[in-house]
Order: C-alpha cells, then sequence, then structure tokens
C-alpha cells in the first residue's frame, strides 16, 4: 500500500470522538504489517513502536485518531485530498505512521512510539491517560496541522462549562429577572471581564476570547429555564482556575457544570527537537517558520506533565478544521513526511 492510499483508508473510516475502534483496529493492523510493535493501551489509544524495545532513549509521536462530526465524501480533486480528518488530525498522523516506518529499519539505540489518541476532540481523555501513566520521553512531536513549513510552539488554554438554570414561572412584566436574563448577564460579566483584561494587547494568541457555542431556553407553563454552553480560550498567565471562580460568583449558586480544562503551554524554542525540524525543513527547500495557536490540543495535556522538548507539526491548513471543505494537498502531505523522516533521522542519530 502506497503512502497516499494508506492515508486515503484512515479517512474512509469515520471516527467521530468516542467512536474510534473502527479506525484503531486498521490503525493496529496497518502499524504491524509495517513492522510495528502494535497494540491499544488502557484508554483505547493505539500505540506502536518501532526501534530497540529495551532503548532508554524514546522519541513520541502523539496524534489522534478521532474527528469532529461530520461526513465529508472522501474525494481527490486538483491534487487535493478531501475527507474529514485530512488535516485535524489523521493527515498527521499517518505521516507519523509513514515516517517512523522508513527509519525502522535503520534505528541502533532509540525507539519510535507513534501513537494515536481517542478522543481528543472531546476533552483530551486519551492523551490525560497517557500524561497520567507513561513516563516523559526524550521528545514529543504532537500531530497537528501546521503546514509543512511549520512548527508550532504552543497553544491557548481552555476553559468550557454548561451553565442551567430552572425557576417557576413568572409573568414577563414583573420584577423577577427571568432564567434567560440572568444567563445574558453572566455572559455580559464575562465579555466585560474579557474586554478589561485584554485592553492594549495585540494578536489574538494574548487575548481572552470567550465563545457562545449554545443558548436555549424551555419551559412547561409552570417552570422555565435555560441552557447555555460557553468556551474561553484562555491567554498565557491565566490559568482555569481563576476564570471558574469568577463563573462560580457570577452565578450565584446556578447550576454549572465545567469540563475538564487546560492551560495554556508554550513550547521552549531552543531544543534540539527544534533545531531538528528547522533543520529537515530547510534541507526539504522549506522556509521554517514558528506559530502559536489560539486552539488547544493535546500538547496542552502532555506538554506540563512531561515536561520534555515538544512541538507540534503536521501537513495541512489548520484553517480547514472542523470545516465542510477539510482537505490536504497531496503534495504537501508527502514532503511532510520526508521532513518528519528527516528530523527522526537528526534526534535519532541513526547509524548510516
Amino acid at each position: 500500500m502506497d503512502e497516499i492510499a494508506f492515508l486515503e483508508a484512515l479517512l474512509a473510516i469515520p471516527s467521530p470522538s468516542g467512536q474510534e475502534d473502527a479506525v484503531a483496529a486498521y490503525l493496529v493492523r496497518q502499524m504491524t504489517v509495517r513492522g510495528f510493535r502494535a497494540g491499544r493501551d488502557e484508554a483505547g489509544n493505539v500505540v506502536g513502536s518501532v526501534g530497540d524495545p529495551e532503548a532508554g532513549r524514546e522519541i513520541v509521536l502523539l496524534g489522534h485518531m478521532d474527528t469532529v462530526p461530520g461526513l465529508i465524501p472522501l474525494r481527490e480533486e486538483g491534487g487535493k485530498l478531501y475527507g474529514r480528518g485530512a488535516v485535524d488530525a489523521k493527515g498527521p498522523l499517518a505521516a507519523f505512521v509513514l515516517a517512523a516506518e522508513r527509519l525502522a529499519p535503520r534505528l541502533d539505540g532509540v525507539r519510535l512510539t507513534v501513537i494515536g489518541a481517542v478522543e481528543e476532540e472531546s476533552h483530551g481523555r486519551g492523551a490525560r491517560h497517557l500524561a497520567r501513566t507513561r513516563p516523559a520521553p526524550y521528545c514529543t512531536i504532537i500531530g497537528e496541522p501546521s503546514d509543512w513549513q511549520g512548527v508550532t510552539l504552543g497553544y491557548k488554554g481552555l476553559l468550557s462549562f454548561d451553565y442551567r438554570r430552572q425557576q417557576p414561572g413568572a409573568h414577563s412584566a414583573g420584577e423577577t429577572p427571568g432564567p434567560a436574563e440572568r444567563a445574558v448577564a453572566l455572559w455580559n460579566n464575562l465579555m466585560m471581564y474579557a474586554a478589561e483584561r485584554n485592553g492594549g494587547r495585540s494578536g489574538r494568541f494574548d487575548t481572552l476570547d470567550p465563545a457562545l457555542r449554545n443558548f436555549c431556553t424551555f419551559g412547561d407553563g409552570l417552570h422555565e429555564g435555560v441552557e447555555m454552553n460557553v468556551v474561553m480560550r484562555l491567554p498565557p498567565g491565566l490559568q482555569p482556575e481563576e476564570v471558574r471562580q469568577r463563573v462560580g460568583r457570577w452565578t450565584n449558586g446556578d447550576e454549572v457544570t465545567f469540563y475538564p480544562s487546560d492551560p495554556p503551554f508554550q513550547a521552549d524554542k531552543n531544543t534540539p527537537l527544534v533545531r531538528a525540524m528547522l533543520k529537515a525543513i530547510r534541507a526539504h527547500g522549506g522556509r521554517p517558520r514558528f506559530k502559536l495557536k489560539t486552539g488547544t490540543s493535546d500538547m496542552n495535556i502532555v506538554g506540563p506533565a512531561w515536561g520534555c522538548p515538544i512541538v507540534a507539526y503536521g501537513p495541512g491548513d489548520s484553517s480547514l478544521d472542523h470545516t465542510p471543505e477539510e482537505h490536504v494537498e497531496l503534495d504537501e502531505f508527502r514532503r511532510a513526511v520526508d521532513v518528519l523522516a528527516r528530523a527522526l533521522e537528526i534526534l535519532a542519530a541513526v547509524s548510516q
């Protein structure tokens, strides 16, 4: 199976977050055929290694198998491959497998471990398991789109929560604020807090950004209520707990459910890993550039836990994440595999 056929096969298997079993089974089979020692861990992550199984020096390439919902018919058109996960993030995961396979016959005293994590798109259950159970490797590459010439060093943090209030029904001419008004007041407080904190800051990586993802009211004639979902993107220096405490004060005992949160994270760029990535990009005719992302990734989880050199890298344009036009350019995909193989060769000190 050639490189593009492997990617196409991954994209052809739907794997919305929480429904990764079919793609995981396929990935384990493919890794095994390609010489990996492969299986699934307790969380359901696919873990495959090549190289010396006893080596103390391990390089981890951590991607994720799950996607957001939404079926995009698989098709190749104009040198582009369309499909859910082409960018986020089966494309980077496929590139990891192919690059590690390419180096496997020449590895000496080091092992490469490729991981396809579960539920990255829904609170990072797979990465949280890895952060708790695996020792820190020598270095880590996170599989996320950066385009083949980009190296991502950081991601904003994340805090998301559901707000719910239900109360006895009342006439709209009365003095008691209704549930919807209470929810709007909370949202306005969040927006004012963000505006005050963001004052004078430029660049979206350094700003606090609230997003209202869902708002609905309900009632049965006797009671009325509201449900609201809010996502907060946190800049460097702002921890989830600080925002959580403010939300708690503003809700006055109303029902609030917080989801697992991630602090902002930014990696050091003066590391052997970064130098290897830059050298590999230049070796293939690219002009490397650093990126800071306004979303989150599994870097936010394993980066602080492992404390090792870390970057995110992968083919694809991240502006296509979660969109109905998600696709990856095939030439870029091939170049990313070449860059990864060269960077890993430098890091692993492969015998020539």
